[in-house]
């Protein structure tokens, strides 16, 4: 199948936003079963999660790497496959060996999916001139919701059914609906491109920046980075040790951990999916103080919660929270990485026409930013996995007071993230 308009580019890129979030949460949700099978405690969780999360990284860096030279569509697909070994050997490992190296592969296909589905995304969104990536990370939360109430419906089985998740990332990778998004330098949009050649059948140009190319704004990025690594650390919290505080902190049933997960899945889909329509009458920085302010309070209520019932309450709110922080980075670095002229000041509208024209975005720069901001996403990941496993190694009720107060942060950061206007097309 040829992609030959946007959306059929913006389907495939769902699609493997949607397989990155099935992914994860159907393997987070199975956590505590895990940690039953092995005999593993929380701080030997933690030191697994560091394992990952730091392959992530490296996964992330042969992205940036790679996409250079392949463009990001292989290297996607790449991702997928990588997958699709790793989920059986955690699920279905017959011994402790295994297991860690399933999830050594699963961390390195996590960085090069999160990396080229991103870039991917953030192109599609200049090409359209409108923000989608509330909607795109939706698709992520789509499959993360079904994933945990296949967990939730699943919960009295064996982990070993887990094995069957390797379907989807299978489906996807070798698929011919994962594009190359390409932009022609004749403006030619969205579509499938064969390595090595323009859309017009002339050859590529070169993917390293021009010489005299602006040099990148790494301090703005930096602190869209930093509210990244907030984000990330809530959503790892919460989507990794969730199931496990249930589970060990209340004693509440095996079956139902994943309400842990699930609810902060619905309440982040839908604040995603309106994410452009809240974004364009709102305003990103609002929103963000907001969200910061409110995300807050949700996870004390999670830290003190007195039953499960008002834990599961408290990580409703929180999913709702924080749900357009990590879009709306990605956003943010990829217009600044463009050079996007314009920018929205405080309670601004990211995501408006700026007035006149804008030259073309350079893929090659965007994709690299975008690879190396995705690096934020890890630091975050690392303190959400493996600082709440020590702080709360004793009492996992402490693991969730350190995100509460740090999550403020999102608070001063915000206006960074308004930097830059998107141009309609």
């Amino acid at each position: 199948m040829r992609i030959s308009s946007l959306a059929g580019a913006r389907i495939a890129v769902a699609a493997a936003f949607f397989a990155q979030g099935f992914v994860f949460i159907s393997l987070t949700t199975r956590l505590p079963r895990f940690l039953d099978r092995w005999g593993l405690d929380e701080v030997a969780l933690s030191l697994l999660l560091l394992m990952m999360v730091l392959l992530a990284g490296v996964g992330s860096l042969v992205a940036e790497r790679a996409a250079h030279r392949v463009g990001s569509a292989p290297m996607l697909r790449l991702g997928l496959g990588l997958m699709v070994v790793a989920v059986p050997a955690i699920t279905l490992a017959p011994a402790v060996g295994f297991f860690v190296g399933g999830v050594a592969l699963y961390g390195i296909a996590l960085g090069l999916v999160d990396a080229t589905s991103n870039m991917q995304a953030v192109d599609l969104e200049h090409q359209y001139g409108r923000p989608i990536l509330p909607s795109s990370h939706g698709y992520w939360t789509t499959g993360g919701i079904i994933a945990a109430a296949i967990a939730l419906a699943t919960g009295h089985l064996s982990p070993a059914v887990g094995a069957f998740v390797a379907v989807v990332p299978a489906a996807i990778a070798f698929a011919r609906f994962v594009p190359r998004v390409a932009a022609g330098a004749d403006g030619a949009q969205g579509v499938d491109v064969a390595p090595g050649l323009t859309p017009t059948g002339g050859e590529t140009q070169s993917l390293n920046p021009t010489p005299d190319a602006a040099p990148i704004p790494w301090k703005p990025i930096w602190l869209v980075g930093a509210g990244l690594v907030v984000f990330y650390m809530v959503d790892t919290t919460a989507s990794t040790w969730g199931p496990v505080y249930l589970a060990r902190s209340f004693d509440a049933p095996g079956n139902l951990v994943a309400l842990a997960t699930f609810p902060y899945l619905v309440t982040s889909i839908i604040v995603r999916l309106a994410g452009g329509q809240l974004v364009t009458r709102f305003g990103v920085v609002p929103l963000l103080r907001i969200g910061s302010v409110v995300a807050c309070g949700a996870l004390t209520l999670v830290a003190l919660a007195p039953t499960w019932q008002v834990a599961v309450a408290g990580f409703t709110v929180l999913g709702a929270a924080v749900a357009l922080v990590a879009p709306l980075s990605f956003s943010a670095a990829g217009r600044i990485a463009a050079g996007s002229a314009g920018s929205a000041a405080g309670g601004g509208t990211a995501g408006a026409p700026a007035d006149g024209p804008a030259p073309e975005p350079d893929r090659a720069r965007t994709d690299a930013v975008i690879a190396r901001f995705n690096q934020f996403n890890y630091v975050g990941a690392l303190l959400g996995a493996v600082l709440t496993g020590f702080v709360g190694a004793d009492n996992l009720r402490l693991g969730f007071a350190l995100p509460a107060v740090l999550v403020l942060a999102l608070v001063p950061l915000a206006p960074a993230f308004a930097r830059g206007a998107l141009n309609r097309r």
